[in-house]
């Protein structure tokens, strides 16, 4: 077997948080092409039902829509049980859903840092402690986190010290589990995106100035595309990454070097 064909997900379980839309629903539809069967988790469940059903249209595999709050333990467990219910085992967790509030620190409100933290960073680990729960049981796995050059780097011009601070925490919090978990065959990673050039950011207006900034100071000149991060993904997901564990993949168009 090459390693194209090694690198298929055909058989594989998987979960992606924040899946409706944006880099989830991108890495999804990797998942999906790969041949795995993926269920989408996300608040806005009407969003996410139309990319499940446009999954399993266009790539033959099963997708589920679930919603859930990754901030809300009764949630996380309720998702799980879904998923094991319908799919019967799960193989691989993409936990990705988060937020970022542009807001200077000195008026930042404890209400605002406390909701940046809970889902960037609380959502990640409790999502990622449930899917750990049941690999473990399994044998084994792969959960692949969401971080940031964010959690690398201090971001100028905006002011996203509670963004930051997240994601810094979901780099340190994947080496922990990672090593945690490395004799028991789960693998825990993450991918630290730069810029991505999603459709909400895209059309944001508010957005607009800074984007010009961030490309004028970028190396590549440009933002990334979501489909820019669906290969280490797919890798990550992978038996062909067996080795690979406690890893933070920073994909940023070397924004990072400068």
């Amino acid at each position: 077997m090459g390693i194209i064909e090694k690198m298929r997900l055909d058989g594989k379980k998987i979960f992606v948080t924040g899946g409706a839309r944006g880099i989830g629903k991108s890495v999804a539809t990797a998942f999906a092409e790969a041949g795995a069967d993926i269920a989408i988790i996300d608040l806005d469940i009407d969003e996410a039902k139309k990319t499940a059903i446009e999954l399993e249209k266009n790539h033959g595999i099963k997708s589920i829509a679930i919603r859930a709050d990754v901030t809300n333990p009764d949630d996380v467990n309720a998702m799980i049980d879904i998923i094991l219910d319908k799919f019967g085992r799960l193989d691989v967790a993409f936990c990705n859903a988060g937020i970022c509030m542009n807001v200077p620190a000195e008026e930042m409100t404890f209400e605002q840092w406390k909701k940046v933290i809970d889902i960037n960073l609380s959502g990640v680990f409790l999502t990622a402690q449930a899917a750990g729960k049941v690999m473990l049981k399994q044998g084994g796995g792969s959960i692949i986190n969401t971080a940031s050059m964010s959690g690398h780097i201090v971001n100028v011009p905006q002011p996203q010290c509670s963004y930051n601070a997240s994601k810094a925490g979901v780099i340190q919090l994947t080496k922990s589990l990672a090593v945690e978990w490395a004799d028991r065959n789960v693998r825990v990673n993450s991918i630290s995106p730069g810029y991505i050039g999603t459709e909400l950011t895209l059309n944001s207006p508010d957005l607009q100035p800074l984007i010009k900034q961030w490309n004028q100071m970028a190396p590549l000149g440009r933002m990334g595309k979501p489909e820019e991060l669906q290969s280490i993904c797919v890798y990550l997901a992978g038996d062909t990454s067996s080795f690979t564990t406690g890893s933070d993949f920073i994909v940023d168009g070397a924004f990072t070097c400068i």
